[in-house]
């Protein structure tokens, strides 16, 4: 997804939401730089991404949109996360990727993408808003993730891919802290555990109000992937400081 697409894809829920009368908004893009550390597998070897695949840090764009809904509706929560590394690996002796055996002391290539989408829906704690005069708010809720992945190691004219598109339920808390008219202080935690697999999403974020409706943030963003899914087992995790630009209403 490039930047074109993000922006635009954020500005039209927005204008949707406003559109739908909706009592807040909130829109954000921005740019995280990630580390990946962790092992990866598909029906074979386990591979060290930054050891044997060699990835190294990549910053890619993520945009983000929360709606205030009225009444007794919930609340909405958008996000888009592209994530991709690549590099040039190798490994001491063969190795076992899906169905084929490569050679890893000859020079091989890989790609793991793991673009993931998030839904939630959540609902502020009644009253704490209030009874804080708008210090401190706390969100509880669901989310639901769609993860598109696909893995592909290259050797020579051969080629061994797996592509998988996952739904992940998790539970979702946030909180907000605002002791200052022009600045915040904000917590997200998305997660869920299930049989073999374990999904942690945690940010941090400050956020200065630069104008009346427009803010910077900054921040640090960790993921733990854990799952066993359709062959493919990862133990992975991401982690890595973040800045965005965005405007609330």
């Amino acid at each position: 997804m490039g930047i074109k697409q993000l922006v635009g894809a954020v500005l039209l829920l927005a204008a949707t939401a406003a559109s739908a009368g909706a009592m807040g908004i909130e829109a954000a893009v921005g740019g995280w730089n990630t580390t990946p550390r962790g092992n990866f597998a598909y029906k074979g070897t386990s591979l060290d991404v930054k050891d044997e695949l060699k990835y190294d840090d990549e910053t890619r764009l993520m945009g983000r949109v929360k709606i205030e809904t009225p009444l007794f509706f919930p609340n909405l929560y958008l996000m888009a996360t592209p994530m991709e590394f690549n590099g040039q690996g190798s490994k001491s002796g063969t190795f076992q990727f899906g169905d084929v055996t490569f050679d890893g002391t000859i020079p091989f290539t890989s790609e793991l993408k793991l673009d993931h989408y998030d839904l939630g829906l959540y609902w502020g704690v009644p009253l704490l808003k209030t009874a804080t005069a708008g210090i401190l708010n706390v969100d509880l809720g669901i989310d639901a993730r769609l993860i598109d992945l696909k893995a592909e190691v290259v050797q020579g004219g051969v080629t061994e891919s797996k592509s998988l598109v996952l739904g992940v339920p998790m539970i979702y808390a946030g909180v907000q802290v605002k002791p200052l008219s022009w600045f915040a202080a904000e917590g997200e935690a998305r997660g869920m555990a299930y049989g073999d697999n374990r999904y942690y999403d945690l940010i941090a974020r400050g956020k200065l109000i630069l104008f009346d409706h427009l803010f910077a943030a900054a921040g640090y963003r960790y993921e733990k992937i854990e799952i066993d899914e359709s062959d493919i087992k990862a133990d992975v995790d991401f982690g890595g400081p973040f800045a965005e630009v965005g405007f609330q209403f």
